[in-house]
């Protein structure tokens, strides 16, 4: 698009600018959303799906039997810690009681204490028979407690084997619906950019441009955005392969371009100065003059050396003199700006 000169021409041309930028993000929202929801034609895949539901259900039952007993078995173990806890307490106190009673008895050395010596002695003996029994109490709970833990690992290994099975067959299948999902959205996306393409070649100056540049900012968005970031990887290689296509697609069209506009520039340049100017729109050429550029070949210039008349990279004139007044001014201004008077050339021209 020529950059406009006039003041409310160019507010006009801001405002079509944001009527485009507004154009572009309703359908970026109404595409987002679109993609968004192309997952959902696709079923919701579970491990279960990919399991032998039978065996499955049987291992998680038994799972959850052995996890149960396990519990059981701790609990029974700790209730025989605390009863053995408590035997050998008991023994403990009778022990060293009779230990001080023994350390009494020694001093007095009266034989009417001997019946009291054979009965605390059973007595403590039949502590420690109790402390044994606590003890023996633990031992099978320990193994009790053993077994239970043996027999939830044993059970856990073989769910998470045929759990593995199951998750490997899912992964693959969710590659594959990832798979169709991308090609939804390139179904999606490609045309559009397609699209883009063309109306960026033949429609981006028309009378409807806002919406022509909204759209291709659409186009852009909804292939860079929404659809290269779910590109399948397989180990990076379809990314950098697609990477490498895209780039010298757009390298070649870049450097095709290239060579159009210098084969343009010199069948222009080789035109007589009169019909160069014509050529050039009045816009562009005083906007490009405003840049301190050759309206021509735009190549630098010194514009502000008033001996430069032409210019001397292409040869185009860029002053000249009001026929009228003589006074020097641009060669593509319409009117002198001294007197007034119409350029020579642009008595019948229209705005």
């Amino acid at each position: 698009m020529s950059k406009p000169l006039r003041l409310s021409e160019k507010w006009f041309r801001r405002g079509l600018w944001l009527v485009a930028l507004v154009f572009a993000s309703f359908l970026i929202g109404l595409g987002g959303t679109i993609v968004g929801d192309l997952p959902k034609v696709e079923a919701t895949l579970q491990l279960d799906d990919f399991l032998d539901k039978g065996a499955a259900q049987a291992l998680r039952a038994q799972l959850q039997q052995a996890h149960t007993a396990e519990q059981d078995a701790q609990t029974a173990l700790e209730q025989a810690q605390l009863q053995r806890s408590k035997a050998r307490s008991e023994t403990q106190a009778e022990r060293e009681t009779f230990s001080n009673w023994l350390a009494a008895r020694s001093v007095t050395q009266r034989a009417e204490h001997d019946p009291e010596v054979l009965a605390r002695t059973q007595a403590l003996d039949a502590l420690k028979q109790t402390e044994r029994r606590t003890q023996q109490a633990v031992q099978v709970q320990e193994q009790a407690a053993l077994d239970a833990r043996q027999n939830a690992a044993a059970t856990r290994q073989r769910l998470s084997d045929l759990e593995s099975s199951g998750y490997a067959r899912l992964n693959a299948e969710r590659r594959k619906v990832e798979l169709r999902v991308f090609l939804y959205r390139l179904a999606l996306t490609l045309p559009l950019l397609a699209l883009a393409g063309w109306l960026f070649v033949k429609q981006r100056r028309s009378t409807y441009w806002p919406f022509v540049w909204g759209f291709i900012w659409f186009a852009l968005f909804a292939f860079f955005v929404e659809l290269v970031p779910y590109l399948p990887s397989y180990g990076g290689y379809v990314r950098y392969v697609v990477g490498i296509a895209v780039t010298a697609l757009v390298g070649r069209y870049a450097i095709l371009a290239l060579n159009r506009y210098l084969e343009r520039q010199r069948q222009a340049e080789a035109l007589p100065d009169q019909e160069r100017r014509k050529e050039l729109g009045y816009d562009v050429a005083l906007a490009r003059l405003a840049k301190n550029v050759c309206p021509g070949c735009e190549r630098p210039v010194d514009l502000k050396n008033e001996q430069i008349d032409f210019c001397p990279h292409c040869g185009i004139g860029l002053f000249d003199r009001c026929g009228h007044c003589h006074t020097r001014k641009s060669a593509f201004a319409r009117f002198c700006h001294a007197c007034g008077t119409v350029a020579a050339g642009r008595a019948g021209s229209a705005d």
